[in-house]
């Protein structure tokens, strides 16, 4: 004997919210990332801000022909993303794609299928974090080749920071980008460091390190910017998330609009 079922006892349909939640923010990340996700995860999502995640093809190794190919798939990446419906940001999430590609291109794909989000990109939000904690002399550290790390520099010097000292770890493959330990980072980040610059800026999202720039931070008394922390601060101000977060670095306590 099966039990009775009632269809619609109440004789209406139930009430709808606007949104399941209040703020919404998509990401557009590699099929081979292993650590945005996770970042967001711990950093940007809330009861109140939903993160929403779309991958798109990517192959290693990390050249600068790979990374350009990339191109082509962000406004349908984007448009993957609770689609028809709006976002309050999207984040592509590759710093050196960003340099290749170019913010602006980034940010031109993206509207094409999301046109009344704000775009952020790790080159971007990590330039704008540098400046909002007073660096012009900058530190980077990446775990790229050279080939890679040389469009960065350049990146950065065009929006009139002075490097100090760049360090590159000459890995080619994300995934093992995504494998050095937080203790390894943090020890190559404090041999990163020039005595001189204002900050160190360390750069992929897929190295974990924002998971140890407070304890940098603390050993070098400077202030310390990475990809994702970078980024996870744009998107959670955007959204006017305006908490202030020490225990994740000097940057989580800054509001988006200062610098």
């Amino acid at each position: 004997m099966t039990a009775p079922i009632e269809i619609n006892p109440a004789g209406r349909l139930p009430w709808l919210d606007e949104r399941p939640l209040q703020k919404r923010i998509g990401l557009i990340i590699l099929a081979t990332d292993h650590t945005t996700e996770v970042d967001f995860r711990r950093m940007v999502a809330s009861d109140s801000i939903g993160v929403y995640v779309s991958r798109i093809h990517y192959a290693n190794p990390v050249t600068l022909e790979n990374l350009l190919k990339m191109q082509p798939s962000l406004t349908q990446g984007a448009a993957l993303i609770l689609p028809d419906e709006e976002l309050d940001v999207v984040m592509y999430s590759c710093t050196s794609a960003s340099v290749v590609i170019g913010d602006r291109n980034i940010e031109e794909a993206i509207h094409a299928a999301k046109p009344g989000a704000a775009v952020v990109t790790p080159t971007a939000a990590s330039a704008k974090a540098l400046k909002t904690l007073g660096a012009r002399r900058i530190s980077v550290l990446t775990p790229y080749t050279i080939e890679t790390s040389r469009p960065m520099a350049d990146y950065f010097i065009r929006l009139g920071f002075a490097i100090d000292r760049f360090t590159c770890l000459g890995l080619s493959d994300d995934r093992e980008m995504a494998r050095i330990a937080p203790d390894e980072i943090a020890a190559f980040a404090n041999q990163a460091l020039a005595p001189q610059s204002d900050a160190l800026f360390i750069s992929c999202t897929a190295v974990r390190a924002a998971q140890v720039a407070s304890r940098i931070e603390a050993e070098s008394g400077r202030p310390v910017v990475t990809s994702n922390l970078a980024t996870a601060w744009a998107c959670l101000r955007l959204c006017g998330d305006a908490q202030a977060r020490p225990e994740l670095g000097q940057l989580m306590t800054r509001p988006y609009g200062e610098g």
